[in-house]
């Protein structure tokens, strides 16, 4: 058939703090360029509230005139200088009774996740008074283009890639897709995976929640902790996020929970006092919550996931007022703010950063914003993450430092086909990725399973002699002429040793490479060490780890 590159299942998928941006260092007085305002984040979910605070377009001026999108057609949908594009899909025709056939969002998720990422700056923000203070997006001058993939029943894979599509088209700079299916894919028939390998070959980041050529977060605990009176209730986890209930309740930790209950059990008449409702700072955040995914990476066990963490707990955002805020249909509170976690949480987070990184560096690819993500990440504790790397990634993400990495690990769409052939694909699969008449070269060598990557992993049998070598290649663009010497950390049992161990550049652009070896063997089902190339300005860290196979 004329058009089609390939056919597969249309499976289902589901939708994966006012304080949360200063929590990780970001204050609303920051450094911007009159570049934020003509960035467009697509963003694809289950549609937006155009009513709400966060999106009035007071003081922006009309589109960026390389917009080449649309918000025509729609009953009882505006679109503004803010929001300047929204469309929705529904490849089957078939519409649940409560479903808008609107880009307008009855769910809230897509409005959040929009308002997290750009949402304008909003005083006196909350939910019942919990979260209280300026809410505000990553972006604020950012534009907004919405397209609404998810309905009440899930979002399916024929509308992702024709949102995709149509985003590419459009003239977006970066897509957010808080969305995934409950098991992994097949690059071939992953609609995120293929949209975004295309968007990427456009060169348009996508920020999401798996895959190799898109970025990847995971959910990171913020501080604040809130409470309510009323029913008591136990979370299940030890690190339980805020919930809302439709009833009066006081929704306590795993810990203070068992307290309670041990309590209830040693005397006949237990008493109790009912105090006003408080905020409270976790002390030991950040660390990553027990909802998020953990890697190793199912597709590719070379290839580190996820790339980092941002926050995704108890996080105040924009919300539909016609969806109930507790998840609960008999709950008829009607709110502009709801506070939600949720990996669907942290990915607007990267989402803003990456498009206040491209606010710097218009020309940047995609890969060497992730890199920049990557590389400038907060590194985190392995003591309170049993999981280390494939719980936190590189770390939390840090948007100061981020626009100015020193160096980025770049990698284009033809080192990503060469990697591909070496997965088990062969020229029939590749071309259901790619769309074109790309091949699987009987040239592809080993060294195509080696991606530029700003991250090393490794995976062997525990106790077997490793003897592995890893090469990559560095672009400048830090100062121009400058000298960057390897600084590695290694755990007892490991030799790593990086060739060469000085790289000297003369102009900015420049690339040059180095070879990482990795000797000796493991004891631990995980173990970590980094690199850090220093020229006493920039400090550029990859993670290494090293992995008994699962």
């Amino acid at each position: 058939m004329d058009g089609v590159v390939s056919v597969f299942p249309n499976k289902q998928n589901e939708l994966h703090t006012t304080r949360s941006w200063d929590f990780i260092g970001f204050p609303k007085q920051v450094d911007r360029t009159t570049i934020e305002s003509h960035i467009i984040i697509g963003v694809l979910d289950s549609g937006i509230w155009p009513e709400a605070d966060s999106f009035r377009d007071k003081g922006f001026g009309p589109p960026p005139r390389k917009w080449k999108g649309t918000c025509k057609g729609l009953t009882n949908f505006t679109c503004n200088n803010k929001i300047i594009g929204a469309k929705y899909y529904r490849s089957n025709g078939i519409f649940e009774e409560e479903d808008i056939k609107s880009p307008r969002d009855s769910d809230g998720r897509g409005t959040r996740v929009a308002s997290t990422a750009a949402g304008k700056i909003v005083s006196m923000a909350s939910l019942e008074g919990f979260g209280l203070g300026t809410a505000r997006g990553g972006v604020p001058s950012a534009r907004i283009a919405m397209y609404k993939v998810c309905w009440l029943n899930g979002c399916f894979d024929a509308d992702i890639l024709a949102a995709f599509d149509d985003a590419i088209a459009d003239g977006v700079d970066i897509i957010s897709i808080s969305i995934g299916g409950r098991y992994p894919k097949n690059y071939f028939t992953d609609p995120i995976a293929i949209g975004a390998f295309h968007a990427m070959r456009n060169g348009i980041l996508t920020s999401a929640s798996a895959g190799n050529w898109v970025l990847i977060q995971q959910a990171s605990q913020t501080s604040p902790h809130a409470g309510a009176v009323g029913a008591v209730m136990q979370g299940r986890d030890p690190n339980s996020q805020t919930m809302a209930f439709p009833l009066p309740a006081s929704y306590l930790s795993f810990e203070n929970g068992g307290k309670i209950r041990t309590y209830l059990n040693s005397t006949r008449s237990p008493t109790a006092t009912i105090l006003r409702s408080n905020e409270s700072k976790d002390t030991l955040a950040p660390y990553i919550a027990p909802f998020s995914s953990r890697g190793p990476n199912p597709a590719a066990h070379n290839i580190l996931k996820p790339d980092l963490a941002a926050p995704g707990v108890n996080i105040l955002a924009a919300w539909s007022p016609i969806s109930p805020i507790s998840d609960v249909d008999v709950d008829k509170r009607s709110r502009s703010y709801n506070i939600i976690s949720g990996t669907s949480m942290s990915c607007p987070h990267a989402t803003a950063v990456a498009a206040y990184i491209k606010s710097f560096h218009p020309t940047w690819s995609p890969t060497s914003i992730r890199s920049a993500l990557m590389t400038t990440a907060n590194p985190m504790s392995a003591e309170k993450n049993p999981d280390a790397e494939f719980a936190y990634g590189a770390g939390n993400i840090n948007p100061l430092k981020a626009p100015n990495p020193g160096l980025v690990y770049d990698i284009d769409a033809l080192d990503y086909i060469k990697f591909l052939c070496t997965q088990g694909y062969n020229t029939k699969l590749l071309q259901y990725v790619t769309g074109d008449k790309s091949s699987c070269s009987k040239e592809t060598d080993e060294k195509s399973l080696d991606l530029n990557y700003p991250s090393f992993a490794l995976s062997t049998p525990p106790s077997n002699s490793i003897s592995h070598v890893f090469n990559r290649t560095v672009t400048n663009v830090g100062s121009s002429t400058s000298m960057y010497k390897a600084i590695v950390t290694s755990p007892h049992g490991l030799s790593i040793k990086v060739n060469p161990s000085v790289l000297s550049f003369t102009s900015l652009k420049q690339k040059l490479s180095f070879a990482l070896t990795i000797e000796g063997t493991i004891q631990k089902q995980i173990v970590s060490a980094s690199l850090i190339w220093d020229d006493g300005t920039f400090q550029v860290r990859s993670p290494i780890v090293v992995y008994g196979a699962f």
